[in-house]
């Protein structure tokens, strides 16, 4: 018996290939909220438009006195030029849906679909579409807006290339990591570059930051705790014979629990001041925070387990093969209230090597019927939760 209806299924790939077709940027996402609002309408679910910037919330009623279920989407593309080849490919120059997030709002469109023809809900639901993921803003802005008040527990998902289709990934424990970055300003002394002894060579105190930070993770860090400490720009000197007076570093942190996360920006920092300090320059450090670690409770992935088995099967439940370290801003809602994030497999043949945030990501389509069918069985399976422990309270 298929997941969802055949005719619901074609309507889903083609909104899909439409939002794909037409994708917009974190912030941008103006036609991407009016599409949604649209199929919304269609099925008269009262919902709200601009929250955030471009969001959208909706609620389907449930029974008073019980908090709601949300279900959450993100919506916006990337800055990347379309290679894929698709007949729906991207008509908007440098802007692609390469992350799949064309597939998570027809997903939960989809869901809207269906849990609007239920008649018994055990708890409200709430389902919020959440502009600028890419950005890792979205989810917070969102959380200020007040999406989640009244809110008992959230969920949400992304498509992964990782799985073959109608398999659903659900872990309990680290799922993604933190997001930190970071600058050092090097500030030295330029000199002619026939007389090095007559200046502070910024160059070479980045270039040996740059080398001592990699040790941060071989030898500070527990290697049963997976991190990342990684330098993405050197930008110093003007010409090759000048001694660089000055340097910048940009670099990334990661990290999936928030002792070692502490931890990193700590060491970053230390070792920074202390290569500065032995070679005479000065430096200035600067910690963007970005989003936490986002981690499962065993509690709520037993859940989410316990939705994705009525809808795939036990044999198409599986956990995390590996560490991901990839951040995701959804850790905002659930440092607010519980959740859990799962994986949707999507695998297309042949394509395997082309990851996400790829100019040639694409996934299969059939993992938009799992996706919908799994937002309303833990939409269910949450709110039958939810309920219970409104009574006895």
């Amino acid at each position: 018996m298929p997941l969802i209806s055949e005719p619901l299924q074609h309507r889903l790939v083609q909104l899909r290939r439409v939002l794909h077709e037409y994708p917009e940027l974190s912030g941008q996402e103006q036609n991407t909220a009016a599409v949604i609002s649209k199929f919304l309408e269609g099925l008269s679910i009262a919902h709200r438009n601009g929250l955030a910037g471009h969001g959208v919330l909706a609620d389907i009623p449930g029974p008073s006195g019980v908090p709601c279920v949300v279900l959450r989407a993100d919506i916006d593309a990337l800055p990347i030029q379309e290679e894929t080849g698709l007949e729906f490919a991207s008509v908007h120059d440098g802007v692609m849906h390469a992350c799949g997030h064309d597939g998570h709002t027809a997903m939960l469109l989809g869901a809207a679909a269906l849990l609007s023809e239920d008649k018994d809900l055990p708890a409200p639901v709430r389902l919020i579409f959440q502009p600028a993921e890419e950005k890792g803003t979205g989810a917070l802005a969102m959380v200020q807006a007040g999406v989640l008040d009244g809110a008992g527990m959230i969920f949400g998902g992304h498509l992964d290339r990782h799985y073959p289709p109608g398999t659903i990934v659900v872990s309990e424990g680290p799922v993604n990591a933190s997001t930190d970055n970071f600058t050092i300003e090097i500030i030295g002394q330029g000199a002619h570059g026939a007389r090095p002894h007559e200046g502070i060579d910024a160059v070479v105190v980045g270039s040996l930051m740059i080398m001592a930070l990699q040790t941060i993770v071989s030898r500070e860090v527990d290697p049963a705790r997976p991190s990342v400490v990684s330098v993405g720009q050197f930008h110093a000197g003007t010409a090759p014979n000048v001694i660089g007076g000055q340097a910048r570093l940009d670099g990334t942190v990661r990290a999936q629990d928030p002792a070692v996360r502490r931890q990193l920006l700590s060491s970053v920092r230390r070792i920074a001041e202390s290569i500065a300090q032995l070679h005479g320059a000065k430096i200035e450090v600067t910690i963007t925070e970005g989003t936490p670690p986002l981690v499962n409770s065993a509690e709520m992935a037993d859940l989410a387990r316990r939705a994705a088995i009525e809808v795939v099967g036990e044999n198409n439940v599986v956990p995390l093969k590996t560490a991901n370290m990839g951040g995701e801003d959804f850790s905002y809602y659930m440092e607010k209230i519980p959740g859990a994030y799962v994986r949707f497999g999507s695998q297309v043949p042949g394509k395997e090597g082309f990851p996400a945030h790829s100019s040639k990501f694409d996934f299969d389509e059939g993992a938009l019927a799992v996706g919908a069918a799994f937002y309303r069985s833990i939409a269910k399976v949450a709110g039958r939760r939810l309920a219970d422990h409104a009574i006895r309270s």
